[in-house]
């Protein structure tokens, strides 16, 4: 690992966490990926271990390390292929602790984030809406304070741990007049009467539990609003940032543990009396397959730097999320097509990992939203800032 980056005491961390996703994560993920749901069991483990508090405050059961523990715990989770199961944990982390971590105030911290560091409650985020994703201006979800309470009225959909969660991070607007400049986050129990949930049926991620959320008259406490009311908008954006480094480095980890592996295979498949991997053709492309993952990996690696030091990297996260992600797909299609055959059977890794990779450009942001976003601020000179 880069000494630039990393300490001799997060090389010990991957190594122990390596082994734990081997001996804890790896003999359960067949089961999960069929029955799309992953057991308890191994959430209170994480919690135990400490790895959803990696980034939270100690005085809230976390260990307030820097990022590039972080880095290292999505890497691995890469690792054992499994896209669903790894966006699961990433999500509740990283999603919904973030806004805790950031906009909840004390109470609301002891009642949820504490216990979403020691595993033993799940959270979820809920932004993406049924008639609009990447446009969170236009969220139709409206929140009506009524006394000592809001109602909430509206649906979200694509949301990742949105059906077996204990409590959900939910976007609504406050002000609907206001457009962007009128919506809040609030905290609400998976129980509280009038929330239902439906699983949605994907093409990857079959680990995880993606559902479409419907409430209907969802009242709740006035004291569950997190941060100020109508300031929820730039919350959401100042939070987009770590989303989209996160999926970039997602996707840069899942290309290396794709070009590991067809190396692997090519020094042992044979073909016409030799290993596949002295053929000019295949060394050759997997030399541009290594080229533009270590490129990507590198810049990851420096935007996870600045943003750990406090920089308001925007720009540069959507810049990782957009080539990363591309260049994941590009790579583990060149990987599946190394195996030939053998590459399109489910028994090998490359099948699930293709399906997995796909939502990369689509997650999180379009490829074609992030492009715009981008256009905007080196062509327009469009200036995004920090929520005070």
């Amino acid at each position: 690992m880069s000494k630039l980056y990393f300490t001799e005491e997060h090389d010990l961390f991957r190594e122990s966490l390596r082994d734990f996703l081997k001996k804890e994560v790896v003999p359960h993920i067949e089961k999960w990926e069929e029955t799309g749901q992953i057991e308890r069991f191994i959430w209170k483990k994480f919690g135990d271990m400490g790895y959803f508090g990696l980034a939270t405050p100690e005085a809230y059961g976390g260990l307030d390390l820097d990022l590039f523990y972080t880095v290292i715990l999505l890497e691995e989770m890469q690792r054992i292929n499994s896209g669903g199961f790894s966006a699961a944990i990433w999500a509740h982390a990283y999603l919904a602790m973030t806004h805790l971590n950031k906009e909840g105030n004390h109470e609301q911290k002891e009642k949820y984030l504490t216990p979403s560091a020691l595993g033993d409650k799940i959270g979820c985020l809920c932004i993406t809406e049924p008639f609009g994703g990447s446009d969170v201006a236009g969220m139709r979800t409206t929140a009506v304070k009524k006394g000592d309470t809001y109602v909430i009225n509206g649906s979200k959909t694509f949301i990742t741990n949105g059906v077996y969660s204990d409590y959900l991070i939910v976007a609504a607007k406050t002000k609907p007049e206001l457009g962007n400049k009128g919506i809040s986050i609030f905290v609400m129990d998976r129980d509280t009467k009038g929330i239902s949930a439906t699983k949605l049926d994907k093409l990857g991620w079959r680990a995880s539990d993606t559902g479409e959320i419907a409430f209907d008259n969802v009242e709740i406490p006035a004291e569950n609003l997190m941060g100020e009311e109508n300031q929820g908008f730039p919350y959401i954006m100042q939070h987009f940032a770590l989303e989209r480094l996160i999926m970039g480095i997602n996707a840069h980890a899942r290309a290396e543990y794709a070009l590991e592996y067809a190396k692997q295979y090519m020094s042992e498949r044979t073909a016409f009396g030799r290993t596949i991997d002295k053929f000019q053709a295949l060394r050759h492309t997997y030399a541009d397959c290594e080229t533009q993952m270590e490129i990507c990996k590198q810049f990851n690696y420096y935007v996870a730097k600045r943003l750990d030091m406090g920089d308001y990297v925007v720009k540069e996260a959507t810049m990782s999320k957009l080539q990363s992600t591309k260049m994941a797909d590009d790579v583990i299609y060149q990987c599946l097509q190394f195996l030939g055959g053998y590459g399109y059977m489910e028994e090998y890794p490359l099948a699930r990992m293709s399906r997995d990779s796909r939502l990369g450009p689509i997650g999180g942001g379009t490829s074609e939203i992030l492009r715009e976003i981008i256009a905007k601020m080196v062509i327009d000179d469009k200036d995004y800032k920090p929520a005070t």
